[in-house]
Order: C-alpha cells, then structure tokens, then sequence
C-alpha cells in the first residue's frame, strides 16, 4: 500500500476539505529547493513549504548540529532550568533585532509567539492597575489559529465558527497616502483605551500577500508611540531575510516594542517560536507579588534540539553568500515582473524582496475560495512545482538556495498558466 493511500486511512490534514481532496503527494527526502515524491519526482518547493524552508531541504549544516545536540541533551525543562543552545540563541537574536528588544520569551510557533505578545501587552497595563483592554489590527490580517491570534486576524471563512468567542479589535486599513491622516486621527482617538496594535509589516501573507510601505507604517507606530500603545511585528514570515532585509523592522525608523518570530526561525527544521520585548515590558512583569507573573509556558519551551536547529540556520543566515542569493532572487524577480507586467491576465504584480505576488484577472475580488485556485495548484503541480494559490493569486517564495536555473523554469511555467487559464 502506497504512503498516499495509508495517509488517507489515518491523517487528517490542515485547511484540507477532507471529502473532496485529492489524495496527498508522498515525499520521501528532500535536497536544496526540491522535494521528492515517493514515485521519484522531483518538486521544485517554490513557497518554502509554508515559507519556513530558507536554506534548502535537509541543509547538512543544520543536520550535523541536530545530531550533535541530539547526543548531549534532547530537552530539559525550561521552568527553573537553563541550557546552552537557548542562552546562545537568545544571545544571537538580540544581537540582530532592533536595538530596543532586550529579552526573549520561547515558544512552538507562530500562532503562539503571538499569544504570548498579546499577554505581554494586556498583563502590562494590568500589573500596572491600568487595564487596557482594545487591540488594533488590520483588515485583511492574519496571525494564526490559536484563539488570541485568531481574535487579532482579519474575520473570515476562516474564524466564523469561532468568531463569538473571539474578543473585540479595532480593525483599521493598511496606510497609504491617502488614508494615512484618517488612520492616524483613529489611532489617538481610541488612545488610552488601546493596549497594543498588531501587525504583519509591510506585507500581508496570507490576505493575500498584500503589500504596503515602510514610510506610511512609519507614521502609525509613531501615532502609537506617542499613545503609549505597544506595538507588535508579526515578522513570522518577514524575518530572516525574506525582505531583503533580515527583519522587516529595518525599512523602518520606529522599533517595535514586541516581536514575533517563527517559520524561518530554525530553516524550517522543527517547530519553534520566539517573542522579543522591551525592557520596558519585562520590567511591568518583575514584582514581589507573584501574581504579576507572565503565566505562559508549553512543555517543550527552549527545545534544545529546536534551539540547535536555530542557532545552525541563524548561522547560514549571517553567511555573505546568503545575503548574495537574497539579492540575485529579488534581481530574477524584478526582471520577470518587468517582463510580463502587461500580460492582459494579470490584475497586478507585487514584490517585496524574494517574495513575489501575481494576482490573476478573474473579474471579481480577490477570494480564497476562487474556482481558479484549484486549476493553478493541479497545473504546477503537474509541472513538478508547488505553489499554493492564496485563490487567484499565485507567489513564489523560494529558499535562498534556488538556482537560476530553477528559478526560471518556474517563470516559464508561470508565462504558460498565464495564457492557459
């Protein structure tokens, strides 16, 4: 029996319609930008696998320090206890992130480094005798499925079953020229009300990859500033790299108070979550009253294993010639987005850094849920491609390691759909 069919008998996958799917592609090993099948076909893994994967499929590098901590110490519990690998990365991070991060909380994931950033952010003002209890986050968010991230995402098809148990958001729309002025006046009119603003800077994953500028941000977080009202960066899916900078943060000139990392976190290794905060924040938290603890945790807190993977592709992240393919992905996109900018097919082309966006001309809104969704996957998966359409919007975000030559088989693929669809 083929691993397809005895994933069918037992699995149940994510954002899967489990009575209509096709069965799953069986991978059995993967190498540098590719996957291959149980059949022996290769995939050009052209979104990172969820865009956690930045150096390329089983890196030896982070492989052999997997295995070294593997033969010393495979966890510990983090409540009381310390280790190495998570005091080297905390100490790895800090030297990277904005200047005003001072402390590191862990975590498992994306969805969770956001809880613990909103906990931060409403126990602050609670252990300060000053409850804030409003959130502001964009239209079009997304943050996670944990119920906090959740309540912080844009609603949706996604979060209508749970939606009357999610707690209320100020939802403002992403600033631009024009509305920059609007926004700012309803960001100092909620005011002292508002305990933090969440967002995914300069690019809205999975709305859409939705992009917007630093400029524009740049004024919200300093309305923020000025409101006292902590801000969040979700750089989940911006950090290490993807922006052509290593965080999102760097296009602007006001620092976040928190941060959020995951996905690239560990190369896409193992699941791993990390929130950075101020010392103003961390210092809300210090007390003789035990009751102003930050009560969060989860039993694989600071996975030494975890940790290790991290601190190996943290390693491969600071090398020049990562910063080198960084630049020639977002060079081979800028050409190709000049290229077929005009194709009659195309509504728009975006880009920000290694991630490019194109979103098909369908004659409606833009929808998860569009018909021409499905058509796109099967095709480039037929094609040896794996591209996940955000429905009629298809993107690429490789790891740095892609070939050229891969690259442009990709393109070529993408010029074809363009005139079969």
């Amino acid at each position: 029996m083929t691993l397809a069919k005895r994933d069918q008998e037992s699995i149940w996958h994510p954002y899967t319609q489990m009575k209509t799917a096709s069965a799953p592609v069986a991978i059995l090993r993967g190498e540098r930008e590719f996957l291959i099948g149980e059949d022996g076909k290769k995939y050009i893994d052209a979104v990172s696998s969820w865009w956690v994967n930045i150096h390329g499929h089983a890196h030896p590098h982070i492989a052999r320090k997997v295995s070294e901590q593997l033969h010393s110490l495979e966890h510990a519990i983090f409540a009381g206890f310390t280790h190495k690998p998570a005091v080297e990365l905390a100490e790895g991070l800090l030297n990277i992130l904005p200047d005003n991060q001072a402390k590191i909380f862990y975590s498992d994931n994306g969805s969770t480094a956001v809880e613990v950033a909103l906990k931060m952010c409403f126990q602050y003002w609670s252990n300060k005798g000053l409850p804030r209890r409003k959130v502001i986050a964009f239209n079009n968010s997304y943050h996670g499925d944990t119920f906090g991230a959740m309540a912080v995402s844009a609603r949706s098809a996604f979060t209508a079953p749970f939606e009357s148990f999610l707690f209320d958001v100020e939802y403002i729309d992403t600033p631009h020229e024009g509305n920059i002025e609007v926004l700012k006046a309803q960001i100092s009119e909620l005011g002292d009300t508002v305990s933090a603003f969440i967002y995914e800077p300069l690019i809205q994953g999975s709305g859409g990859m939705l992009m917007y500028e630093a400029t524009y941000l740049d004024d919200l977080l300093a309305v923020c500033k000025e409101n006292q009202i902590f801000t969040i960066a979700d750089e989940v899916m911006t950090g290490f790299g993807r922006t052509g900078k290593l965080f999102a943060s760097e296009y602007l000139q006001n620092d976040p108070d928190i941060v959020c990392l995951s996905k690239g976190l560990t190369g896409g290794t193992m699941a791993l979550g990390v929130t950075s905060c101020t010392t103003e924040i961390y210092n809300a938290f210090l007390s003789d009253d035990k009751l102003k603890t930050l009560f969060h945790g989860h039993s694989f807190t600071a996975n030494p294993i975890a940790c290790s993977a991290a601190l190996a592709s943290l390693e491969l992240t600071l090398q020049p010639q990562t910063m080198q393919n960084i630049q020639r992905i977002i060079t081979k996109h800028k050409a190709f987005a000049e290229e077929i900018k005009d194709h009659r097919k195309l509504k728009q082309i975006r880009q920000t850094g290694t991630i490019i966006a194109f979103e098909w001309e369908t004659g409606e809104d833009s929808s998860y849920f569009s018909s021409l969704r499905d058509n796109l996957y099967r095709y480039f998966l037929g094609e040896g491609i794996i591209l996940r359409p955000l429905g009629n919007i298809i993107y690429i975000l490789p790891p740095y390691c892609i070939s050229d030559e891969s690259l442009e088989y990709v393109y070529s693929k993408i010029r074809n759909a363009l005139n079969l669809f």
